[in-house]
């Protein structure tokens, strides 16, 4: 039987119930899904082991990762300080991922001009692809990442996933389509 190596809390929020997972070393996934199993079940298999529903108390770790789900629910950055757990993530999506975490609350860009700020100009669509496989939703904001042209571009996570998007950049003060794009 393999490990218990992550424990899971289903929070509500404005858009679903989210699932946050959190190992040992940080913050596994905050995934947006109606299927808690399909969440544990595809963290487990990142992970290589069991994703446990979390008994009371909570891990401190497990707590602020749900505050952090509540902090972008009432219109709040949040943490960057929480850890992240890496593992069973590839080289390129961290690439990704970790360029889009560095894009402030209130700015957007496109998938050309990340692909260029993380030293892959040409490679828009494998950054959209990356961002597609984001299991930090919220924490790696990739919310933020737009279409070249200032329009709204994809985003992952169900038939509502652009009306969510729209939303999360509306809590920051930003409207669809763009003027302005941040490099």
């Amino acid at each position: 039987m393999p490990d218990v190596v992550a424990i899971m809390a289903t929070v509500p929020s404005p858009w679903g119930p989210v699932h946050v997972v959190v190992t040992e070393i940080g913050v596994a996934a905050i995934e947006r899904d109606w299927s808690a199993v399909a969440v544990a079940r595809r963290v487990g298999e990142r992970l290589g082991g069991l994703v446990v529903a979390a008994d009371e108390p909570w891990s401190a770790a497990l707590h602020d990762a749900v505050e952090a789900v509540s902090s972008v629910a009432d219109a709040t950055e949040p943490s960057r300080s929480l850890a992240l757990d890496w593992r069973g993530i590839s080289p390129w999506d961290r690439r990704v991922l970790e360029g889009a975490r560095t894009i402030g609350r209130g700015d957007v860009t496109s998938y050309g001009r990340l692909a260029r700020r993380i030293g892959a100009p040409g490679a828009a669509r494998a950054v959209g692809a990356a961002l597609g496989r984001n299991p930090f939703w919220l924490l790696v904001p990739c919310h933020r990442v737009v279409a070249g042209d200032g329009s709204i571009g994809g985003y992952g996570g169900g038939p509502d996933a652009l009306d969510v998007k729209r939303d999360l950049l509306a809590l920051e003060g930003v409207a669809v389509p763009l003027a302005r794009l941040v490099d």
